[in-house]
């Protein structure tokens, strides 16, 4: 009995080892014929429903060699701040510490604190002050992020960042519950990142 366990576990182990990782595979087509088929079948008068795979593009393949761009995206929940656009490397504010990205990337999921996003092209450099989010950094040099809320470091008013750095510590010294002090240190956080973002 124990030999014959050790030995699916072998070849269950061997499987998983061989298997490709997901860059690896080419992307799945956007309509899942068999339920269309199905679908027409049966009430042939009615378009089918969209599924999500209808309204995403396909993966890019993965390249055989390292691309020379990054490309990026870069989206808040109201607009697109990049789409698409090859740049040379992006420095993303994660929880672990600053992360660069250039071409070639390992495959990352990353989560965003307070800090500065900045976009490497070329000789110019596009900063932006992130709240949080998520980096999503592919195998294929795309890099997916996504920011809860984004501003160009230009548009930061500095006087507004000191009154509201003032006020949390006023609030942080001044409360009497657990979940006071959690939204003071939240805002002291907050506008610490975006006088550092300021002052360079």
């Amino acid at each position: 009995m124990f030999r014959r366990a050790s030995s699916l576990l072998a070849r269950s182990h061997f499987s998983a080892r061989t298997r490709s990782f997901s860059a690896d595979l080419p992307a799945a087509s956007s309509t899942d014929d068999a339920f269309v088929a199905a679908w027409k079948k049966m009430i042939p008068n009615i378009d089918p429903p969209k599924t999500p795979l209808s309204f995403m593009s396909p993966r890019p393949a993965t390249p055989s060699s390292i691309p020379s761009k990054l490309t990026v995206n870069f989206v808040l929940p109201y607009a697109s701040e990049l789409s698409a656009k090859e740049v040379d490397m992006v420095i993303i504010p994660a929880t672990t510490g600053q992360m660069g990205v250039l071409p070639g990337h390992v495959a990352t999921i990353a989560e965003l604190k307070p800090g500065v996003l900045s976009v490497h092209e070329g000789n110019d450099t596009k900063k932006y002050f992130v709240s949080s989010g998520f980096a999503f950094i592919h195998g294929n040099s795309y890099a997916d992020i996504i920011a809860v809320e984004a501003v160009p470091v230009e548009q930061i008013d500095a006087s507004q960042v000191q009154k509201g750095l003032a006020e949390f510590t006023q609030k942080l010294n001044s409360a009497s519950t657990d979940l006071e002090k959690a939204e003071a240190q939240i805002g002291i956080d907050v506008h610490s990142a975006l006088n550092a973002a300021i002052t360079g």
